[in-house]
C-alpha cells in the first residue's frame, strides 16, 4: 500500500486541519498515513477507526520566524524527520504545510537534485476558464534565475503536465509583457531563444494566458511566479467576498442567491487555492508537496490526492529520464 508522510507541525491553524484532511482523504483513497508531530496534540483528533494512520512523535518543528538555512541543523524537527522517512524509502511522498523554505531546502539537500537539474522549482496549479488546470513554475523557489534554469523549468513543467495532469501535448509559454517575440526583459529574451528549440514551446504569453486555456504550462522566475500566485489568490478571494456582500444588500439578491448557490459553490471550487491542495517541488529525486500555511482540511485532502497522483504517474522517474537525454 502506498505510504504518505504528513508533517503535522508548523501550519497556521495547528494540527487539527492537517488531521481532518488526512481522515477525509482516507475515505476516498487507499493509503497508509504516517503523521509526524507532537503526539499529545495529534491524538485527541484520532479514534479507533483511524487504523491506517500511525503517529511518529516529534515535538520540535521549524517555526515561521526561523531561517530556512538553519533547517538542516534541526534534525529533531518534524519536517526533517518526515523527509528522512521518504529519503530512506519507508514512504512515497511528503506533505507539509509548515515552513515552506525549510521544506524546499531540506528536500533539495536530503533528497538531492535530479541529475541535470540545477534548480528545483515549485509547480503551482492555476484555474482556467475551460475548467482544466494550468501550471506555473517557478512559483517561488528561485527568485533570481539564469536562462538555463527557466529552460529546465519548461522541461519539468511539460513532463508534469503530461504525466500528472494528463495533457497529451502540453503547450509551454514564457511569461512576458507581450506575446511578440521581441517582448520581455533580457532574461526572457535569452530564454525565448533557447526554448524555440523545443516543439512544445508556443512562445511568449501574457498574464491572462494563465487562465484562458491557450497554454498548459507557464514558465517564469520564482519572483514573478510568486507575485502572480499571491495576486491570483487575492483576486479569487475578493471575488467570492464581493459576491457574498452584494447578495446581502437586498431581498431580491437573496432570493436570486438561492437559485445561484450551486453556481457560487462551483466558482469557489474552480478558483480557490484549497481545491488544488499544494505545489510539488519538481527537480528533486523524491516526491514532496508543499502546502499553504493556512491550509484547510480540504486543502490538505487535495494535497494528498496530488501526492498520490505524482507517485502513481512516476513523474520523478520521467523527469529523470528526460534529463538523461
Amino acid at each position: 500500500m502506498l505510504k504518505i508522510v504528513i508533517d503535522a507541525m508548523g501550519g497556521d491553524n495547528g494540527v487539527e486541519p492537517i488531521i481532518r484532511g488526512v481522515q477525509s482523504a482516507l475515505k476516498c483513497r487507499a493509503f497508509h498515513a504516517i503523521i509526524v508531530g507532537d503526539e499529545a496534540l495529534i491524538s485527541p483528533y484520532l479514534d479507533s477507526s483511524d487504523k491506517h494512520i500511525e503517529v511518529q512523535h516529534c515535538a520540535d518543528y521549524i517555526k515561521m520566524e526561523d531561517s530556512a538555512t538553519n533547517a538542516l541543523k534541526k534534525k529533531d524537527s518534524s519536517i526533517y524527520q518526515a523527509i528522512e522517512i521518504v529519503r530512506n524509502g519507508e514512504a512515497d511522498v511528503v506533505i507539509s504545510a509548515g515552513h515552506s523554505g525549510a521544506s524546499m531546502s531540506l528536500a533539495t539537500l536530503r533528497f538531492g537534485r535530479i541529475a541535470g537539474v540545477s534548480r528545483p522549482a515549485i509547480c503551482t496549479t492555476m484555474p482556467r476558464i475551460d475548467g482544466k488546470p494550468s501550471i506555473i513554475l517557478d512559483a517561488g523557489a528561485n527568485v533570481d534565475c539564469k536562462a538555463e534554469h527557466l529552460v529546465e523549468f519548461a522541461r519539468m513543467g511539460y513532463e508534469y503536465a503530461k504525466s500528472v495532469l494528463g495533457y497529451e501535448n502540453p503547450r509551454v509559454g514564457l511569461l512576458a509583457n507581450g506575446e511578440e517575440d521581441n517582448k520581455g526583459n533580457e532574461l526572457t529574451k535569452e530564454v525565448f531563444k533557447e526554448l524555440k528549440k523545443y516543439s512544445f514551446f508556443k512562445g511568449n504569453v501574457e498574464g491572462n494566458d494563465i487562465f484562458n486555456g491557450s497554454v498548459e504550462v507557464i514558465v517564469c522566475d520564482g519572483f514573478m511566479g510568486n507575485l502572480v500566485l499571491k495576486a491570483s489568490e487575492g483576486v479569487a478571494e475578493a471575488i467570492i467576498k464581493i459576491l457574498k456582500e452584494e447578495v446581502k444588500k437586498s431581498f431580491r439578491s437573496k432570493i436570486g442567491a438561492l437559485f445561484m448557490m450551486n453556481a457560487f459553490g462551483a466558482l469557489k471550487k474552480r478558483v480557490h487555492y484549497e481545491e488544488y491542495g499544494g505545489a510539488p517541488l519538481l527537480g528533486v529525486t523524491k516526491n514532496i508537496i508543499i502546502c499553504h500555511g493556512k491550509s484547510s482540511p480540504r486543502a490538505i485532502e487535495c494535497a494528498i490526492y496530488q501526492g498520490i497522483n505524482a507517485v502513481e504517474s512516476k513523474v520523478v522517474e520521467k523527469i529523470t529520464s528526460d534529463f538523461l537525454i
